[in-house]
């Protein structure tokens, strides 16, 4: 039987939450003993890198107000997503805004404990870089990404 879609998201958030915390805890403990980086194949690499900011490293400015102001800005996001996800009817938007949440707590914590987000999968070609992420980032992305698909699919009406 198929749980009720904010139980089922709030599934998926917990298990990215956990997924991303243990691979932080992992990959951190590998980088600091080979803060150089490591290379992976030619196009990817596993590095070290504190974001201090937002997506993509913006508002890199480092303030402990500005960290504060991350946290509090994530934690309204966050009740407001937990609220949309408490209503939702559908699997797939439980699924998708299970990722973000999961996601987006799993770089809350980062940003308690250390004051910025632990990023550390670091993917290039042709000389160009993509900024470092990890699996929380990734959580998201797919999770908007779902929201959407979801969003462009027919409506069903009911008369």
């Amino acid at each position: 039987m198929m749980q009720r879609p904010p139980v089922f998201g709030l599934l998926v958030a917990a298990a990215i939450l956990v997924a991303d915390q243990i691979s932080k805890v992992f990959f951190l403990d590998l980088m600091q003993q080979n803060p150089a980086g490591i290379v992976v194949t030619p196009f990817f690499n596993l590095v070290m890198v504190w974001n201090t900011g937002v997506s993509f490293g913006l508002f890199q400015e480092d303030s402990d107000f500005r960290s504060w102001t991350l946290i509090a800005v994530a934690l309204a996001v966050l009740v407001w997503l937990g609220i949309w996800l408490w209503r939702c009817r559908s699997g797939l938007v439980a699924a998708a805004l299970g990722l973000i949440i999961g996601g987006a707590i799993g770089n809350v914590i980062d940003r308690y404990r250390f004051g910025a987000v632990f990023d550390f999968l670091d993917f290039h070609a042709f000389g160009q870089h993509w900024p470092a992420f990890n699996l929380a980032d990734s959580a998201i992305v797919v999770g908007v990404g779902l929201l959407l698909l979801d969003g462009f699919r027919p409506q069903k009406t009911t008369p």
